[in-house]
């Protein structure tokens, strides 16, 4: 008999949106539409010889969006700038010291979007063939802006990132300047997304925000939008004035549990739900309605718009136009175990990846069964060699490992909390359901046993045993654990609560009259 996890229905919202207020925008929907505004846009430029720069950012689908541009614009020329970037083979050797050879790390990229161009091309064409061309001249891609750097008119193609992503599982994309859609394992497309090309588009992207003329989402595969840029500026202004959810992203997984389907209003035929991204700006999207319509854009771009009005002062001299906390939901209700991992300490993962701060996370007990556990730190008297002679055997495909022979465990209940700093042993056992609260580096998990399963995809799931070995601490063991992570609770205040204050009772007074 299938468990119930809920006595009502859900009210759980998959699609939470802002309600931008203005009567002024209005968004066009379908090719034929987006196409007719941009003729009448160009049009009623001034001059005869006019160019219109559709930016892109990785992702998209070019032949989708070249399809319907190329056969339904009034265009002269059309002009892609991938012609002007570098050969496919420079661009992997640029990118090589980033990706690295390894399939699922590689080191946060400090390039931009020039380097991915022959600067001889591109100020050829600026001296010679832009000045040259007559009527409507069309420049397409990644990087046309750097073609055009002050266009009649421009058109940002933005893509969110969970997109991204599924579009990569599907082999339906390129990495930034290649043709690599087919590489075997998407998960290589993925990784030079994070660490390259993603990097690449924001710091151009943050250039342009104040420049765009339209928006154009193409999230959905054939139902495009386009609205003003002006209107999404000022959608992104508003959500610094109210409280928003960003759209969360459901994911399954090979020990995800059935928990979500039912209190999140999921398709209930799916094998299992794992994860749930919620709160993680640079991953999840941001709903934007003008009247009927919706426009979908990267929350992130809230972030790199309005950095200190999000995090305040302290908060963003520390980590800049990046958001440092995210909350996510891991499933394991009649699911399995999670990896047992362990995050890096700060200046390994400077050192290694280039990014400055690294994952401290807590788990909630949202929920659990009585056989819920959670491994946490190891046992007392643990020896370290021991251990890790025994995880390289499991990964070599010998013994499987005994991970209760070395990590301790906890029976955790409803409402339990647990601390989890980096460089802690660590994961949920099945039947949880956890609210995970970290800070946010994003990928840099170090797998060191996964139970022997493999990934939805077939193959076996990643383990990070040599990085790994590198960060454990070794003196968190049992009774350390106890008296630090395990429901160490402090109190840091009490009271009536916000609305018997005293002022708040006069404003409600007041308000009364």
């Amino acid at each position: 008999m299938k468990k119930q996890y809920l006595n009502t229905p859900s009210k759980f919202n998959n699609l939470p949106v802002v309600e931008v207020k203005s009567p002024v925008y209005k968004a066009e929907s379908g090719w034929e539409a987006i196409c007719k505004r941009l003729n009448r846009e160009i049009e009623a430029l001034p001059g005869v010889n006019k160019i219109v720069v559709i930016e892109t950012y990785q992702g998209v689908l070019h032949e989708e969006l070249l399809t319907n541009l190329q056969s339904k614009l009034k265009a002269d020329r059309f002009v892609m700038a991938s012609d002007y970037m570098l050969p496919d083979e420079e661009i992997r050797k640029l990118v090589f010291p980033d990706v690295t050879n390894d399939r699922i790390f590689g080191f946060l990229t400090r390039l931009t979007m020039h380097a991915f161009f022959d600067a001889d091309k591109v100020k050829a064409f600026q001296q010679n063939e832009s000045k040259a061309a007559r009527g409507i001249t069309v420049i397409y891609g990644s990087g046309a802006t750097l073609l055009a750097p002050k266009p009649d008119l421009l058109v940002y193609a933005d893509m969110a990132r969970w997109e991204i992503q599924l579009r990569m599982r599907r082999h339906l994309v390129d990495n930034l300047g290649v043709s690599n859609r087919d590489t075997a394992d998407w998960m290589l497309l993925y990784k030079q997304g994070f660490f390259v090309d993603w990097r690449v588009c924001d710091r151009l992207k943050k250039q342009l925000f104040d420049r765009w003329d339209f928006l154009l989402d193409t999230n959905k595969e054939g139902q495009p939008k386009m609205i003003e840029g002006k209107a999404i500026l000022e959608g992104i202004q508003q959500s610094m004035d109210r409280p928003f959810s960003v759209v969360p992203f459901f994911d399954p997984g090979p020990w995800g549990g059935q928990w979500m389907k039912e209190v999140c209003n999921l398709e209930p035929s799916a094998p299992n739900y794992a994860w749930c991204f919620n709160c993680v700006p640079e991953e999840n999207s941001l709903l934007l309605k003008f009247g009927n319509d919706i426009i979908e854009i990267p929350s992130i771009n809230a972030v790199f718009r309005h950095p200190r009005e999000l995090l305040g002062d302290q908060v963003h001299a520390r980590f800049g136009d990046e958001f440092p906390i995210r909350f996510d939901f891991l499933d394991t209700m009649d699911g399995g175990h999670l990896s047992l991992q362990v995050h890096p300490l700060t200046e390994y993962i400077q050192e290694k990846f280039g990014m400055h701060y690294t994952q401290d996370e807590s788990y909630y007990m949202m929920d659990t069964e009585d056989d819920a556990i959670v491994y946490l730190g190891l046992k007392e008297g643990v020896n370290p060699t021991e251990m890790m002679a025994d995880l390289e055997e499991a990964q070599a495909g010998g013994k499987p490992f005994e991970a209760e022979k070395h990590v301790q465990t906890w029976p955790v209940k409803k409402h339990d909390h647990v601390l989890i700093p980096a460089g802690t042993i660590h994961c949920s056992g099945k039947n949880s359901m956890v609210l995970e609260i970290s800070a946010t580096p994003y990928i840099f998990t170090f797998k060191l046993w996964d139970w022997g399963r493999l990934g939805l995809d077939g193959r076996p799931r990643p383990i990070n045993i040599e990085h790994g070995k590198k960060v454990i601490q070794w003196d968190r063991t049992t009774q350390w654990t106890r008296d630090n992570l395990v429901n160490h609770i402090e109190r840091v205040g009490e009271g009536d609560g916000w609305w018997k204050s005293p002022k708040i009772r006069r404003w409600a007074g007041w308000w009364g009259k």
